[in-house]
C-alpha cells in the first residue's frame, strides 16, 4: 500500500471538524492538517427539534469549503458523519438530502452506539498500552452534548455501556433557565447526576472497582491544557479537578474566556463538564482522570488504516460487541450452557455454508449475537418469548451495531422461535430493507437448526460435523445419548432452512466405539 490521504469530516453538536491523515504501512497514521467551525447545532436540535435555515447554510458553506481542501490535497478517502444533533432532529433525512445534494458528499448519521463505538476507537489509537489500561476496572466516559456515555472495562473485556440522557449542552439550554443562578444551576445539575449515576452504580457496576477514569471532553481537555501545558497525556489528578471546579463553576462564560483565555463558546460547556466530571470521579471513587484529545474523527481515521492493513490492530473490537452482548444475555438470566452450544453449533453451519450463503464477517458476527440473546425473552414472559425478546432488543443499545443491524438481530431473535413473517407483510410494520431481509432469513434458518440440536438444554450435540451431500445437509455427530427430542425438533423446525437454502437439514448420529 503507498501512501494514502485520509479526512474525517464530523458533524457535531458545537462544531462541524475535518482532519486529514497520512496512512502509510511504515508509519501507520498521523494527522497532518485540522480545520473546525463553530456551528452550533445542538441548541436549535435540542429545543427545537429541527435545524434553523441559517445555521444549515453555514453548515453547507462550511462543507463545501472542506470539500475543496480535500480536492486541493488530494485525498484518496474520507467518511462524513453527523453525530447527536443530526440525529435527534425530526427532519435527520431531509437535512441529511440537502447536505448530500448541496456538497456532493455523502453522509452517515451515526447511530448512539457506533457513535461510542468510535469514541473509544480513538482512544485505543492513542496508546499501545490500551490493552494494559482495560486490564482494570476502567469507565471510558464521553461527555457529549445531548448525553452522556459511560463504558466500563475490565480484565480485557467491555462490561457494558449505558447512555445517561444528560448532556453539556442539553443540560445547559434546558435547566439554566430555570435556575435562580449558577450556584443553584449546579445544584440542580448534580442532583440529576447523582441520582442517575446512582442508578448506574447499582444496576451495572455493582461492586466492580473503577480505577481508571478516561474523559472526552474538548472544554476539559482544552482547560487543563492552558493550565498544565507541559503535561503530556494530561491526567489531571482529583485534587487538581477540585481546585478548578471549584474557580470556575461559578463564573459566567466571559469570565472564564477573559481569565483561561479558551474560546467563548467551549467557556458556555465547560460549566457542565466539569460538574459532570467531578461527580464520575466521586462516584467511581477514582484518584485522577485522564483527558486526552481525541475526536471520532481519530476512530474514522483508525478504521480506515486498519481496513488498508497499515495498522495492526492489537485490541478485538468485535470480541467488546460479542462481550458487550454477553453481558445482556446474562442481565437477563439466559441459560449460559445452552447459548454457548447454540452459539457453537449456529457458526458451525454458517462456516460450512459459505458459497451458499455468500454471506461475511459481519454477518457472521450477527449471527453470534443472535445466538447468545436467543433466549433472553424469556426473562419477561415464557409464553410470549418471540415479542418479548425482540421488544428488549430493539430497545437495547449494543455498542457497534447501528440501527439496521440491530434490527437485523432483533428479528432473527424473534423468528427464532415465531412464525417467519415475509417480506410484503414485514415491511409493514419494520422498516427493513430487501437485502436486510434476505439476512434475516439467511440467519434465521441457520439459528433455528441450531436451537433445535439443543432441545433439551442438555448440550448433548457437540463438535459438531457439517458437511454437504446433494440436497442434504449433514449434522454429523458422535455421541451415544437419546437424540429423539432434538432430531424430531429438527424435523419440525427444517421447512424455512429447505425453503431459503434448498437442503435439508439431517442430523446422522454415530455411535461412539466401545473400549
Amino acid at each position: 500500500m503507498a501512501v494514502k490521504l485520509f479526512a474525517s469530516i464530523v458533524i457535531g453538536s458545537t462544531e462541524t471538524e475535518m482532519k486529514v491523515y497520512e496512512v502509510s504501512p511504515k508509519k501507520g497514521f498521523h494527522m497532518i492538517d485540522c480545520v473546525s467551525r463553530r456551528i452550533d447545532l445542538g441548541v436549535d436540535a435540542y429545543e427545537r427539534g429541527s435545524i434553523s435555515s441559517p445555521k444549515l447554510e453555514r453548515l453547507v458553506e462550511t462543507l463545501n469549503e472542506y470539500r475543496r481542501i480535500m480536492d486541493g490535497l488530494h485525498v484518496d478517502a474520507y467518511r462524513m458523519v453527523g453525530t447527536s444533533a443530526l440525529r435527534e432532529i425530526r427532519t435527520g433525512l431531509i437535512v441529511k438530502d440537502h447536505i448530500e445534494r448541496s456538497t456532493g458528499l455523502k453522509l452517515t448519521i451515526l447511530s448512539n452506539s457506533e457513535q461510542r463505538f468510535l469514541d473509544y476507537k480513538s482512544i485505543a489509537s492513542l496508546t499501545e498500552s490500551f490493552e494494559e489500561v482495560i486490564k482494570k476496572g476502567t469507565a471510558i466516559v464521553d461527555i457529549g452534548g445531548s448525553s452522556l456515555q459511560i463504558s466500563v472495562f475490565d480484565k480485557d473485556k467491555l462490561i457494558t455501556t449505558q447512555n445517561v440522557r444528560i448532556g453539556k449542552v442539553a443540560s445547559r439550554s434546558k435547566f439554566y433557565p430555570l435556575a435562580r443562578n449558577n450556584v443553584h444551576f449546579e445544584h440542580l445539575l448534580q442532583e440529576l447526576l447523582e441520582h442517575e449515576l446512582y442508578g448506574f452504580e447499582k444496576l451495572y457496576q455493582k461492586d466492580r472497582k473503577i480505577g481508571t477514569l478516561i474523559a472526552t471532553n474538548k472544554e476539559l481537555h482544552s482547560l487543563f491544557h492552558m493550565l498544565y501545558p507541559e503535561r503530556t497525556g494530561l491526567t489531571v489528578t482529583r485534587e487538581e479537578l477540585e481546585k478548578a471546579y471549584n474557580e470556575i463553576v461559578h463564573m459566567n462564560a466571559d469570565e472564564i474566556t477573559k481569565r483561561y483565555s479558551i474560546p467563548f463558546e467551549y467557556a458556555l460547556s465547560l460549566g457542565p463538564s466539569a460538574i459532570t466530571c467531578r461527580a464520575l470521579l466521586q462516584r467511581f471513587e477514582a484518584d485522577s482522570v485522564w483527558l486526552p484529545e481525541v475526536s471520532i474523527g481519530d476512530g474514522l481515521a483508525y478504521d480506515y488504516a486498519v481496513a488498508n492493513k497499515a495498522v495492526n490492530s492489537q485490541h478485538s473490537f468485535d470480541e467488546d460487541i460479542i462481550a458487550a452482548s454477553r453481558s445482556i444475555a446474562k442481565r437477563y438470566k439466559s441459560h449460559q450452557p445452552h447459548i454457548r452450544n447454540v452459539e457453537e453449533n449456529s457458526l458451525a453451519i454458517f462456516d460450512k455454508m459459505k458459497k451458499i450463503h455468500q454471506l461475511g464477517k459481519r454477518e457472521r458476527l450477527l449471527l453470534q449475537i443472535s445466538a447468545i440473546l436467543h433466549n433472553c425473552g424469556k426473562y419477561i414472559s415464557l409464553t410470549d418469548v418471540a415479542d418479548c425478546a425482540y421488544n428488549i432488543l430493539m430497545a437495547t443499545e449494543i455498542i457497534g451495531l447501528n440501527h439496521a443491524e440491530r434490527q437485523i438481530v432483533a428479528n432473527v431473535v424473534r423468528f427464532n422461535t415465531a412464525e417467519f413473517s415475509y417480506y410484503d407483510d414485514l415491511a409493514l410494520i419494520s422498516s427493513v430493507s430487501r437485502e436486510e431481509y434476505i439476512i434475516i432469513a439467511k440467519l434465521t434458518a441457520i439459528l433455528r437448526a441450531a436451537n433445535a440440536l439443543d432441545r433439551s438444554h442438555h448440550e448433548r450435540i457437540k463438535d459438531l460435523n457439517v458437511t454437504i451431500k446433494g440436497n442434504k445437509l449433514i449434522l454429523g455427530v458422535q455421541s451415544d445419548e437419546d437424540l429423539t427430542l432434538e432430531r424430531g425438533t429438527l424435523e419440525e423446525k427444517d421447512s424455512l432452512f429447505e425453503e431459503v437454502y434448498n437442503l435439508k437439514p439431517v442430523l446422522r448420529q454415530t455411535r461412539q466405539a466401545r473400549k
